[in-house]
């Protein structure tokens, strides 16, 4: 029943395409997209970037690009439930933020029998998925590198160490003892930045030791916040978290302020915090001093990304050709990743 689907899919955007390059008088196009949830800091910049560049884009292109998004609260059943709802107000496209990465077959099902273009961001449909939900429905996916933030927060710690390893190594035994705060379980983008983010390091030669299993913390300032109170009571030993985002290294560092650590005052305690996502608050937490760096997710880009991907789609019949000056397609044929950036106190002052 999938790839009858799939077939109806490239049948019917084949010729929805062309039927895009004979009608010349269209210059309007109605996207929706499809969040999980819009009180998550990054994603939020991806939206204010997608509301910008279908301005910007459209006004390129001469055409009008009008934007409707649907808050899914990560429900997977709300977001099935959007979907319906979108199906019947006569879209050109669909863009598609994932509340659950093993759901995505289902809207997959849902749009292709209705002959909708569609595309994924951010949140990967899950391994065991992936290639039904994007390959093979001829879909396209604009996400991240998943080990690439790991990757570099382990880079960082690894300058550090070779830099002034009394910074971070507080008792002075030569080793690093740290945790680690986790997105969600089965998050593809979080199981690699808990993977490299040790891995790296270690592999860079910094020593390192994990004091408690990894803390899950679905991706919440308020639950990391929580998590890092308890943990710090019972492991003050602590000299280093990763956290696989900012909201949650947030919460980890508000939590130790109130132990006097990571005030940002001279001669105050500190414990080095290493995040990912570049977030305003973070941004202002390390030049503060309360915060040790994070990796930069370019969210406006992605939101560009999505835009321009969608467009070229619906105006040329494909995804990327006429893209290549911008964009570097992957080696599976069906998606881009925005690269990433390391962002310290040092890189802030340039």
């Amino acid at each position: 029943m999938k790839k009858f689907f799939a077939l109806i899919l490239a049948l019917t955007l084949a010729l929805s395409g062309t039927a895009v390059f004979a009608d010349e008088a269209k210059d309007e196009y109605n996207i929706h997209v499809l969040v999980w949830k819009f009180d998550d800091t990054y994603g939020s910049t991806v939206r204010q970037g997608m509301l910008k560049w279908a301005e910007t884009v459209g006004e390129e292109l001469g055409v009008t690009i009008n934007l409707t998004m649907d808050d899914a609260q990560d429900d997977m059943a709300k977001q099935v439930e959007q979907a319906d709802l979108a199906l019947g107000q006569n879209y050109d496209f669909v863009i598609i933020n994932l509340a659950e990465p093993a759901g995505g077959q289902t809207l997959v099902d849902k749009f292709t029998e209705a002959g909708i273009p569609f595309l994924f961001y951010n949140i990967p449909p899950s391994e065991e998925t992936y290639e039904s939900v994007v390959k093979d429905s001829g879909s396209f996916f604009v996400g991240t590198l998943p080990r690439e933030a790991g990757d570099m927060q382990g880079e960082i710690l690894a300058d550090i160490w070779e830099n002034d390893p009394e910074s971070i190594d507080l008792n002075g035994d030569g080793t690093i003892q740290f945790v680690e705060f986790k997105g969600v379980a089965n998050n593809p983008e979080a199981i690699a930045r808990t993977q490299y983010s040790e891995e790296t390091a270690k592999e860079l030669g910094v020593p390192l030791e994990m004091v408690t299993d990894v803390i899950v913390a679905d991706w919440d300032t308020g639950k990391a916040n929580d998590a890092m109170k308890a943990t710090w009571q019972s492991h003050k030993e602590i000299e280093l978290v990763f956290a696989n985002n900012d909201d949650m290294a947030i919460g980890v560092i508000a939590a130790l302020k109130e132990d006097g650590y990571n005030t940002g005052n001279e001669g105050d305690p500190s414990i080095a915090v290493i995040g990912v996502d570049a977030t305003d608050a973070a941004i202002e937490a390390i030049k503060g001093g309360t915060m040790t760096a994070t990796v930069k997710q370019d969210g406006d880009a992605m939101g560009e990304a999505n835009i321009r991907f969608a467009m070229n789609y619906l105006l040329n019949g494909t995804w990327f050709d006429g893209l290549e000056d911008k964009y570097t397609l992957n080696e599976d044929g069906c998606s881009v990743y925005i690269p990433y950036a390391k962002i310290t106190a040092e890189s802030l002052a340039e």
